[in-house]
């Protein structure tokens, strides 16, 4: 059963990648709106990932726990198919086939992106090991979790990119995972149609990840002080934004609507009247 305040409740998630940033600010969301959510990355207790992060899995299953839902940390590297494939038996296992909501947020592309240099002066394999981290992940990882949504069908599909336009990115192989992405949202939605089952990109404004904040010499405490180092920084928004616009999607009884749509956070919260973790609505673009 279901209500304003808990409207995910009895719903299982799987967020791919939500250690840290926006997949854990969506994670986090969609536990406090109701649902069980089995939470993935190679950041672990057991061990850090090659970003060799603090951050880890655990941490986020606890936010998801402490703030209405339930948090499942499996440990898991969406690059290796035979991992992903013992990730979904286990959801099916566990939850009895179940699976409402599969959120596709694989990144770790930040220490591989060359914001400097053109294609032809780039490093082609840390390029092509860009495009496997941030793309074939999350063909590797809707393989083998769709089927148990085409089983019920119904669910949604959520792909976590940067940009909803078509506007080029700054980096050749940034801007073509990122632009794969959108696809993975267009293609997934057409096949999916028949079986009930929505699937929509999605991207934030000026997200304040860990490493953004870390970036700027600042904390959410006092990020503020950050904008004297960049004046755009004063519009950015939280990872709890991009969670509260997931979780209203995710809620939307009419979400085929939007199928094999772009989103955006600036453009759902007019839509849903969801606030940042401090009561503002941050609008990117208008900015």
């Amino acid at each position: 059963m279901t209500n304003d305040t808990r409207p995910l409740a009895g719903k299982v998630a799987l967020v791919a990648g939500g250690t840290r940033g926006g997949g854990r600010g969506i994670a986090v969301e969609l536990g406090a709106a109701g649902a069980a959510v089995y939470v993935t990355g190679r950041s672990s207790a057991a061990g850090r990932s090659d970003l060799d992060r603090p951050e880890t899995i655990e941490e986020t299953a606890e936010k998801i726990t402490a703030a209405g839902g339930l948090g499942i940390p499996v440990r898991t590297d969406h690059s290796r198919p035979d991992e992903v494939r013992v990730l979904v038996d286990r959801i099916a296992s566990e939850q009895d086939g179940h699976l409402d909501i599969l959120v596709n947020s694989i990144w770790g592309g930040d220490p591989l992106t060359d914001w400097e240099h053109p294609l032809w002066e780039q490093d082609l394999d840390t390029g092509l090991r860009l495009i496997r981290q941030a793309v074939e992940t999350h063909v590797i990882t809707s393989r083998y979790a769709l089927p148990l949504m085409v089983s019920r069908g119904s669910g949604l599909v959520v792909e976590v990119t940067d940009g909803n336009t078509a506007r080029y990115r700054g980096s050749f192989f940034y801007d073509l995972a990122k632009s794969a992405v959108i696809r993975l949202a267009v293609a997934q939605a057409a096949e999916l149609k028949a079986h009930g089952i929505a699937a929509v990109a999605i991207t934030p404004g000026f997200l304040r990840s860990e490493v953004m904040l870390e970036g700027f010499g600042v904390t959410e405490a006092n990020w503020r002080d950050g904008v004297a180092k960049d004046p755009n920084f004063a519009r950015s928004e939280t990872p709890t934004y991009l969670g509260r616009a997931v979780a209203a999607l995710a809620a939307d009884p009419g979400i085929m609507a939007k199928s094999g749509r772009a989103l955006a956070t600036w453009g759902l919260y007019k839509e849903y009247g969801f606030t940042d973790a401090d009561g503002t609505q941050p609008d990117w673009p208008a900015h």
